[in-house]
């Protein structure tokens, strides 16, 4: 087979690049079949042509990113290895130097994956954005930032967030307390989020200003959203009518961004998930765009991202499965 050197005159960013008993150079190796002897500053790479072409821009990505002074990981590797095949190096790269809010405790929260970075310019240039993905994708995490950062920037006059309380159905009534105290634990997950971004006595004093308003997707109907962020968590388990409703209630200077995992639909058996519905009705849309993520755009434990696969490997042969039934029966 062929035989190249890859050479890096920055010893310690050759050294970041290989990682920990070369286990970065392993997975290079894993991915695309070719074989790297790392001596000091000098990587041979052996394999077909185009396997040393993509080993190559998947090094100097690597040591572009090592040399800003970045940390690189296993998932660094895994999507530097996605940028060179899919052609993305330069969206790569635009991940060193993206930032989208600075959270209370000094921490930059910044896209991690080439997903999340397309997500971010469509949220940036477009007027309603869907996010579609599993867990762990930073779907309604990234939209939260942007929505701060943009009320801070006055770019927006309110941030408006909210959620379907599907799972309290008609069993609502029989809580403890008022609504507000009954749908409270389906939106905690969107306080603790601006809890993180900027501190609990923030939070309180914009929403006594009106400037951030939680509530229930219930809460939408009649009115017309403008000049405002608004987000639109777990959608999965919206109804069509609940979707549609919704999204005709965007207006002037506003800014919405649809959350949610068609995989985990909570809805009534025979009931229509409206995110699956509405993503594909307005795909296309002037001013709409649909963002897919998958296993890929994980940014939680790497086992996450590999349970996901495997679910998506398992349904998709069930829907083979399914098919191969049906014809069979037409048969």
């Amino acid at each position: 087979m062929p035989l190249s050197q890859w050479v890096v005159t920055d010893n310690q960013a050759s050294s970041v690049v290989a990682g920990r008993g070369d286990e970065h150079l392993k997975m290079i190796e894993h991915a695309l079949s070719v074989k790297l002897t790392a001596r000091g500053n000098v990587i041979a790479i052996q394999g077909s042509d185009e396997a040393q072409r993509v080993t190559r821009g998947v090094l100097d990505l690597l040591v572009e990113w090592a040399a800003s002074g970045q940390p690189v990981r296993r998932d660094t590797v895994d999507t530097a290895l996605l940028a060179v095949r899919e052609g993305k190096e330069r969206q790569f790269l635009h991940l060193l130097t993206e930032s989208l809010y600075t959270t209370t405790q000094g921490r930059v929260i910044k896209p991690k994956t080439l997903g999340q970075q397309a997500y971010v310019e469509a949220i940036r240039h477009n007027m309603l954005v869907f996010g579609i993905g599993p867990a762990g994708t930073g779907k309604t995490y990234i939209a939260m930032a942007m929505a701060v950062q943009a009320l801070k920037a006055h770019d927006v006059e309110r941030i408006i967030l909210t959620r379907p309380a599907v799972e309290a159905g008609e069993k609502l009534g029989f809580l403890p307390g008022d609504l507000e105290s009954k749908v409270d634990p389906y939106l905690r997950p969107l306080y603790d989020a601006l809890f993180e971004f900027l501190g609990s006595e923030m939070v309180d004093r914009y929403r006594e200003r009106q400037l951030i308003e939680i509530a229930p997707l219930a809460y939408m109907r009649g009115r017309t959203l403008n000049n405002s962020f608004i987000i639109l968590d777990e959608a999965q388990n919206t109804t069509y009518e609940q979707m549609k409703m919704f999204l005709t209630r965007i207006g002037y200077g506003s800014k919405m961004v649809v959350t949610g995992d068609v995989t985990q639909v909570d809805l009534g058996r025979g009931q229509r998930s409206g995110l699956h519905s509405a993503a594909h009705i307005v795909e296309g849309v002037d001013d709409v765009s649909v963002i897919r993520l998958d296993y890929r755009d994980v940014v939680r434990h790497p086992l996450v991202a590999h349970i996901i696969e495997a679910f998506q490997r398992h349904e998709e042969h069930l829907q083979e499965e399914e098919a191969d039934e049906h014809h069979s029966e037409r048969l």
